[in-house]
């Protein structure tokens, strides 16, 4: 069984301003149903004019979403980083702890040796 693709409905707007413009193009000797047809394929260009701009609109919002994404990453990245043990910040309270224990302990040698 073939599947038929549903037509969207043409909102009154649009056919009446597609009526409009092509009354307003209309040729002398040009019949009704001409116009129809002329009206008709404006329509489809408008029909098709809304659906190319949605699908921009769709590709523009999906874009500052992936933006605002990769933003959070780098944000969220960046504090992992804060928090790597190899870093010279983590490493650096114990070099002075050790360093300070150090010269207490040398302090309580040279205090013994005097």
């Amino acid at each position: 069984m073939a599947k038929y693709k549903k037509q969207s409905p043409v909102s009154q707007e649009v056919i009446a301003e597609s009526m409009a413009m092509a009354k307003a193009t209309q040729k002398p000797g040009q019949t009704k149903e001409q116009t129809k047809l002329i009206a008709q394929g404006i329509q489809k260009g408008i029909e098709l004019y809304k659906k190319q701009h949605k699908a921009k609109v769709r590709q523009h919002d999906k874009q500052i979403k992936q933006r605002k994404k990769r933003q959070v990453d780098a944000n969220e990245s960046s504090e992992d980083e804060s928090l790597v043990p190899n870093s010279p910040i983590n490493w650096a309270p114990w070099l002075l702890l050790g360093l300070s224990w150090l010269g207490f302990g040398l302090t309580y040698w040279f205090g013994l040796l005097h």
